[in-house]
């Protein structure tokens, strides 16, 4: 691509890191988690979410587990103003849940904000103005000590404010566009903002550093979040959080490194929604702790309905792919993935295990509300006998014998393939039954009757194109008296050379089901499926089964 050379580094990376964080190898506990979903999330939406949507997501997020939670910019708008008030004065806030409000360094948009927390029993006031060199020379045109200056009286209007209120007020402060800010520069102005505060164990302060654009590699934040951390003055009342936004889509990496590096709390969004690319996801985030052994102390176990609930207020879709969430991030098209799946699920049911360890799931899908039969195994031209088996025994309980899986597999991707579409289970459920199961036609079966002469000898009334016949034949056993009755009347060339039944236990258990494959007399398998209450009766119209399908397949050459 031409002009690369306009892209210089914007980043500032730290003076001979330590880089401790590489000794861990991964995060061992939950941070604090704070929901900017209904701030930073909502402001990103093309449509944003009316009052009514506010109070049912701020609803879920509580449910979920958020204890702090970013609901907006109550100076910005009424809206956001009377969402808060809302939230106060409906008393919609519980007691261990905490609200964060967003302000300027303005003394007018300071005061609208504590007027929108009367009679808030606790909340976070988040002070931010912007520190990066771009913002600094392109945007406000002020040198380092006005910047700082910025900040630092909008600590102390914080501070007066703060003593005229009621409630129990906590203090956060982010240097905006903290990637694009030298490190030290950063560092400087977040002490002078504590020096204003001075935090104790009694009033503790939030230090928040976002990457409010992404300019780097995940090891740089890492690295700038390690330096803040070991420099901050007051180090053991402040609190390091993280607030990556995802331009280079490594938001969730920033993250995970960041609290390695240090930081004790996270800002992000269900699913990343945010601002370009968005934000962190929390979901992602959480999920990939819980994979890992770490309870997140959130709950997503059941998913699909977070899901549901945010692609419905929101607007906005969730991708396919995306990690935990999306619609097909279990799915498994391919024959080798749906074998090793099933064959591990069944693994598991037969031998247990204290750890999860399922070829190609990172997860129990069942743990966050998905379904096996409905989210693993997916059915279309690339998908094998394993998962085609494996949905006709756990959805429809039908355990089909090896060489029968074989076959009914290329039947069902040869027409997935034809028709250029996934089969769903009860299509492919459809496509067996019509191929295999009871098949009556051009040999009918009206009733058989066995009595015991020097073996069995089985008296079959059949039909033959709607010819009446009636035949009889011995054999070792009813199935093979049947057999010979019909290959002898008839001048059929077969043999039977695999027989299999079990009870089925989908639908009504007193049924039973029986596979029967023949040989004809040029060497090709045919196969047929009987269903019945008498397990006789389900082998012999197993047996016609599959001289209906030899039948009709001799009829077509």
């Amino acid at each position: 691509m031409q002009h690369s050379e306009k892209y210089t580094r914007q980043f500032f990376n730290v003076t001979n890191p330590e880089m401790k964080w590489t000794k861990k190898t991964y995060v061992d506990h939950a941070p604090r988690w704070c929901s900017v979903d209904l701030r930073d999330g909502n402001q990103a939406l093309v449509i944003p979410m009316n009052l009514s949507e506010k109070l049912e997501y701020f609803a879920e997020l509580v449910r979920i587990g958020f204890k702090e939670i970013e609901i907006g910019f109550p100076a910005a708008s009424e809206t956001e103003y009377d969402f808060c008030r809302a939230l106060i004065e409906q008393n919609l806030i519980p007691d261990d849940v905490t609200i964060q409000v967003l302000t300027q360094s303005r003394e007018h948009i300071i005061a609208r904000t504590f007027e929108a927390l009367r009679g808030c029993r606790q909340a976070i006031v988040h002070l931010y103005n912007s520190t990066s060199v771009a913002q600094r020379e392109q945007v406000f045109r002020k040198s380092k000590e006005e910047i700082t200056e910025i900040a630092v009286s909008g600590a102390k209007l914080c501070k007066k404010y703060r003593d005229r209120h009621e409630g129990k007020i906590c203090f956060e402060y982010s240097p905006e566009s903290f990637t694009g800010t030298e490190p030290e520069f950063a560092l400087s102005v977040c002490n002078a903002v504590l020096d204003v505060w001075q935090p104790s164990a009694d009033d503790p302060v939030i230090i928040n550093l976002p990457v409010t654009v992404q300019l780097s590699m995940p090891h740089v934040y890492a690295n700038q979040i390690e330096y803040l951390c070991d420099h901050l003055k007051y180090r053991e009342y402040v609190t390091v959080s993280l607030h990556p936004h995802n331009d280079r889509g490594c938001a969730v990496a920033d993250t995970e490194m960041g609290l390695l590096a240090g930081a004790e709390r996270v800002e992000g969004t269900l699913f990343g929604n945010g601002e370009r690319t968005g934000n962190a996801d929390i979901v992602t985030l959480a999920l990939n702790m819980y994979s890992q052994g770490i309870d997140p102390q959130l709950d997503f176990s059941d998913l699909p309905a977070v899901s549901e609930l945010y692609t419905r207020v929101t607007r906005m879709e969730i991708y396919e792919r995306q990690p935990y969430s999306g619609k097909l991030v279990f799915a498994a098209f391919s024959g080798s993935h749906q074998d090793a799946i099933a064959k591990g699920i069944k693994w598991r049911e037969e031998h247990g295990g204290e750890h999860w360890t399922v070829p190609y799931l990172p997860l129990d899908p069942k743990d966050i509300g998905r379904a096996y039969e409905a989210d693993v195994i997916r059915i279309n031209s690339q998908s094998g006998k394993g998962g085609i088996g494996y949905i006709l025994e756990t959805r429809f309980g039908y355990n089909l014998p090896k060489r029968m899986r074989e076959r009914v597999g290329y039947l069902v991707k040869s027409i997935s393939d034809r028709k250029h579409k996934e089969m769903l289970p009860d299509e492919l459920y459809e496509v067996f039954r019509t191929h295999y199961v009871d098949i009556n036609a051009p040999l009918c079966l009206d009733e058989v009757h066995f009595v015991q002469r020097n073996g069995i000898e089985a008296t079959v009334q059949m039909q033959l194109n709607g010819k009446i016949i009636s035949a009889s034949g011995k054999g070792n056993g009813r199935l093979d008296a049947v057999s010979n009755a019909v290959r002898n009347h008839l001048g059929l060339n077969y043999i039977i050379n695999s027989y299999t039944e079990h009870a089925l236990e989908v639908g009504s258990s007193s049924k039973a089901v029986s596979y029967v494959e023949i040989i004809g007399g040029s060497g090709e398998s045919f196969w047929g499926t009987g269903i019945d209450t008498d397990i006789i009766t389900s082998s012999v119209k197993a047996l016609f089964s599959a001289v209906n399908n030899m039948l009709n397949e001799q009829k077509t050459e």
